[in-house]
């Protein structure tokens, strides 16, 4: 599929915003990911390499770490996603602190690929204390994200960042940031997933603070959530209904992780409850 340029996909998102439509995007780990979110009317598709590892039942914060190239695993799996993806966009999970990528080369090879736009991950911002520090102070901060994201900008890319805190968001939609997504850690539930996060309530007050920076630099910037205890519909439409101006939702592992774990383990158990000869399955004991 041939990427979707970046006026028309704004257009329809506009026209959602207009009409008090959400704007839900997700990521996909695999073929199969990505074609079962588009047929459930997914606005937005992204593929980056936390979702290969969380696909392998590892957490998504594998991502962050040192157990393969971010930037060439997103491209092995464009191989498997883009041509599954019939009319969707589809984004490209970038690690813009590479210190082996010609950015603006990258990039361009991406939107030749098929990709309709980007995101900063495996991204600093979720690093924090010393080690955050580190990074920062030996050449591989976040402005170097904010950096990629210009640079996708020049491109005429969607860019969709995601940001932490006020600060970045306003440098990111300084940068020319489409749709600012504000990150609330890495989310819960399930069996691979964090087992702490701040709350709900919590949530609201960090997204509002976020939004107001970002609209701040840019009125028509568009607002996104993500992660965090925000795993279910529910729990989206709770953010929705209390943050002023919040646009929709971003879920990763709670678009493709979380369904899959729940409808495996139901579909087995369903199995298993399946009657021999007519007679109900019972567990026998072991002797001895």
């Amino acid at each position: 599929m041939a990427a979707i340029p970046r006026k028309k996909i704004l257009e329809r998102f506009r026209k959602m915003i207009a009409d008090g439509v959400p704007i839900v995007g997700g990521g996909a780990g695999t073929g199969l990911s990505a074609k079962a979110e588009e047929a459930g009317g997914i606005d937005l598709i992204i593929i980056y390499n936390s979702g290969r590892y969380r696909m392998a039942g590892r957490g998504s914060a594998a991502g962050l770490l040192a157990y393969g190239n971010a930037n060439e695993i997103v491209k092995e799996m464009a191989y498997e996603v883009l041509p599954v993806v019939k009319k969707t966009p589809v984004l490209a999970g970038v690690n813009g602190t590479d210190p082996f990528v010609i950015m603006p080369l990258f990039l361009a090879e991406l939107k030749t690929m098929g990709f309709s736009g980007v995101q900063n991950f495996p991204t600093i911002g979720l690093f924090d204390g010393q080690m955050r520090q580190s990074f920062e102070e030996t050449g591989m901060g976040f402005g170097l994200e904010v950096d990629m994201i210009a640079e996708a900008r020049k491109l005429d890319l969607l860019t969709t960042p995601y940001v932490f805190n006020p600060d970045e968001a306003r440098a990111m939609t300084k940068a020319g940031a489409d749709i600012v997504v504000a990150h609330m850690g890495v989310t819960t539930g399930g069996s691979i997933g964090a087992t702490s996060a701040k709350s709900l309530d919590d949530c609201v007050k960090e997204i509002d603070a976020i939004a107001d920076a970002a609209r701040s630099v840019r009125e028509d910037v568009i607002l996104l959530c993500h992660g965090g205890p925000i795993s279910m519909p529910d729990d989206a439409a709770y953010i929705l209904e209390r943050c002023k101006g919040l646009h929709g939702f971003y879920g990763a592992s709670s678009m493709e992780r979380l369904p899959a774990e729940a409808a495996i383990a139901k579909q087995t158990a369903d199995f298993k409850a399946v009657a021999i000869g007519g007679q109900k399955a019972t567990a026998k004991k072991r002797k001895g």
